[in-house]
């Protein structure tokens, strides 16, 4: 095997055990199935492109960084849009959709994170649902942990105040 093939078969390794992961993160970022995987798909390229450099053991890290600049990249550029909320019958992998057993309407999580600005949305979702420490989520963000903390307080205190979401909110802070 030589080396070009080797470094190809460790991402299609990699590709394989954290698809099904990105993917549902890219979902919760942009609250759409299609723009969600174009999401994935862009993050993958850029991965790729620098794969010879990324230590396999902050790829997921690294591709999960690229996607949140994407998405707020995407955001900045359609500011003044809504995020789409549009789930059809399509559902992440066994795997990802494991992760989020708790929640019973995974359309009214995305219809709620739909209510935040780019920024706390993406602090939410890498806080809560990627399970990041606050330090992480700041450098993952490019922002203080004290922004985070702030921006995660007020994002959620929008959610709580939204009758619907009151419940569902209740239990993360």
């Amino acid at each position: 095997m030589t080396a070009t093939q080797a470094v190809d078969a460790e991402f299609t390794a990699f590709v394989a055990t954290h698809a099904g992961s990105l993917r549902h993160v890219a979902w919760l970022l942009t609250g759409g199935r299609e723009t969600a995987e174009d999401l994935v798909q862009d993050a993958l390229l850029k991965t790729w492109l620098h794969w010879r450099r990324i230590d396999t053991q902050t790829a997921w890290a690294y591709t999960r960084r690229v996607m949140v600049n994407l998405a707020t990249d995407r955001w900045r550029r359609r500011r003044y849009e809504t995020v789409p909320v549009e789930m059809g019958d399509w559902r992440p992998d066994a795997a990802a959709d494991a992760s989020f057993a708790a929640a019973d309407d995974r359309a009214f999580i995305v219809r709620q994170l739909a209510h935040l600005t780019a920024r706390e949305r993406a602090i939410v979702v890498l806080r809560y649902y990627a399970d990041l420490p606050e330090a992480e989520v700041a450098e993952e963000v490019g922002v203080s942990v004290g922004t985070v903390k702030s921006t995660c307080s007020r994002a959620l205190a929008r959610l709580r105040s939204r009758g619907d979401a009151a419940e569902a909110t209740r239990s993360l802070s």
